[in-house]
């Protein structure tokens, strides 16, 4: 018995929605036109764009219809029910988000905004055994992320600086290089500042010589602290265009204690500081900050005791001191009214410390500066889930940025926000105070704020970004899509559409509901996958948006693949409405 198969993938073109055909119908009186006033009209009314002015709206229908013409001269200047869902359904023109505008206040302190941050942000692959490279710090920088850390080491004959994971089979890549390649490329596309971590493992005449490459390197683009220790952060607006450096300031350096004796402290040794923080013993390789230590050693120190000259200038550059006071947790959450600092935790340490001391948290990042970073066990580069560190404040929760999952879609969701420049500011339940001084208790039960009620039009632009036998090799794919919510735990949820069989351009026409109680940090999680009967699902695309900033109305949602980069066509029509 012979078995044929006939291989179908003719890509039939959906027609617009009966949502939109009734919108258009009303906006135009039953017409088989809409006029540039009548598109004003409808989006004031339906997409919320009030501001809209007719000169706005005649602009539109031109770009609409020369893009679908491709004539120079126009002959109509009205739109027909096809060139209105054409343009619902360009993600150009008509995008779920205000792109390329920042519309929050830059003028308050660094630590009242959530920062686009990296982790390790040279390394190339996993943790352990890739190259160390400044080309992913050209990407994170050329994608908005504002925050780059450098870990920095003695070269193998100790007269240089590499960076590099150390004690990994990672290669290096020189210090200066990556000075450079961060000066050339820091404000491509944010010009708001851009803050450098250094994870410090230098002796003191080699941070005289960082200290050098610094000031060369960056010349006036370089912030100077106009104090040892500052009162108050800057704030963005305040910072633009410059260079800011962070990192722990130096303290005595003895010969016998050196690096290589440092690396070899005993398990037992770095078990007991791992107590103490809330540590696994990986998190510590290479974490030098977060060593037990305190800003008063070093203020102790005077010019004569340092070993080297030099490092006075080093410690100049330092605008945000990072640092662990000596004690417990409680004592490293204290807030210093005369200073600010930045404090490290690794994800683990943060989850402890948020169970029993989640309002003290708030409280130390409504002044000071946290930065979150992943385990050390995340050895091929994962991140973790970022929420729980912005529902209590951190600034900095820093993500292996070369790395690609759920995880990082959220962070990349989170810094759509404002105009993708890299600073989102905080929430005000995150900043304000009480008159008894109490603080936003994330354990409290919250009623309902807003809820978000999203509807799934139909998708399409598959056709044109995979191979037709990419999802299925003897018929069109089978779509579905998902729809979810993430942010505090209340608020989570995900829903998903039926399964459309066989169709490049599915047509759903669902409709979901999402109470919120923290709508300001909740993000809107959309996936698209293909049903696979035998096998794991395909996936198809992804995208994820702050609710705070979706636009009402209809929209064209464009999708990105796994590792956050746009797909040329592939999109979905979908519709935004609060109540």
């Amino acid at each position: 018995m012979c078995v044929c198969f006939i291989r179908k993938f003719k890509v039939v073109e959906a027609g617009p929605p009966p949502d939109v055909k009734d919108l258009f119908k009303r906006y135009t009186d039953g017409a088989a036109h809409m006029t540039a006033e009548q598109l004003r009209n409808f989006l004031a009314d339906v997409q919320g764009d009030s501001t809209a002015s007719t000169a706005d709206a005649e602009k539109i229908v031109e770009q609409i219809l020369n893009k679908r013409l491709h004539i120079a001269k126009l002959t109509r200047h009205a739109l027909t029910l096809d060139d209105f869902h054409h343009y619902l359904f360009s993600a150009d023109l008509n995008p779920p988000i205000r792109e390329n505008q920042v519309h929050h206040d830059m003028t308050k302190p660094l630590s009242h905004y959530f920062i686009y941050t990296g982790h390790n942000s040279y390394l190339t692959g996993n943790q352990l055994s890739s190259d160390c490279s400044d080309i992913p710090i050209i990407n994170a920088l050329k994608r908005g992320v504002r925050v780059i850390e450098l870990d920095i080491w003695p070269n193998s004959i100790k007269d240089d600086i590499n960076v590099l994971h150390g004690r990994t089979l990672t290669t290096p890549v020189e210090f200066i290089r990556c000075l450079k390649s961060i000066k050339e490329h820091a404000f491509s596309l944010s010009p708001y500042p851009v803050i450098i971590t250094l994870e410090d493992h230098l002796t003191p005449e080699l941070q005289a010589k960082a200290a050098q490459m610094i000031i060369d390197t960056f010349e006036d683009m370089l912030y100077y602290p106009e104090c040892e220790c500052l009162e108050e952060l800057p704030s963005p607006e305040d910072l633009k265009h410059r260079i800011i450096i962070s990192t722990k300031p130096p303290k005595k350096y003895h010969k016998s204690k050196s690096v290589k004796s440092k690396g070899n402290k005993s398990q037992k040794d770095k078990d007991s500081d791992d107590d103490v923080w809330g540590k696994e013993p990986s998190d510590l390789v290479s974490d030098q900050e977060d060593s037990d230590s305190s800003d008063s050693d070093t203020s102790e120190d005077s010019d004569d005791e340092l070993n080297h000259v030099g490092v006075d200038a080093y410690k100049r550059l330092i605008a945000i001191h990072a640092g662990k006071p000596k004690g417990g947790l409680k004592e490293a959450l204290k807030v210093d009214p005369n200073k600010v600092r930045r404090l490290s935790l690794s994800e683990k340490a943060l989850e402890k410390a948020t169970e029993s001391h989640g309002m003290d948290v708030i409280r130390f990042t409504q002044k000071n500066v946290l930065r979150v970073y992943p385990k050390g066990t995340r050895f091929n580069s994962s991140n973790y889930k970022p929420l729980i560190a912005w529902m209590h404040g951190a600034q900095m929760v820093a993500f292996n940025m070369q790395g690609y999952g759920r995880s990082l879609w959220l962070m990349h969701g989170m810094f759509r926000a404002n105009g993708g420049c890299g600073y989102v500011k905080k929430p005000d339940f995150l900043m304000n105070v009480g008159s008894d001084g109490e603080v936003f208790n994330p354990k409290a039960k919250l009623s309902v704020k807003k809820t978000l009620k999203v509807k799934v039009y139909m998708g399409d632009g598959w056709h044109l970004d995979f191979k037709p036998t990419h999802f299925d090799l003897y018929s069109p794919p089978d779509f579905y899509t998902k729809v979810g919510i993430a942010g505090v735990p209340d608020d989570v949820k995900m829903e998903k559409t039926k399964i459309k069989e066989d169709n490049w351009t599915p047509v759903w026409g669902e409709e979901f509901t999402f109470p919120l109680t923290v709508p300001e940090i909740a993000l809107l999680r959309i996936e698209v996958h293909e049903y696979d009967m035998s096998e794991k699902d395909d996936f198809a695309g992804q995208i994820c948006f702050p609710v705070s900033e979706l636009r009402p109305g209809i929209h064209a949602v464009p999708l990105f693949d796994r590792k956050g980069k746009k797909l040329n066509s592939a999109r979905l029509l979908m519709r935004f409405e609060f109540v």
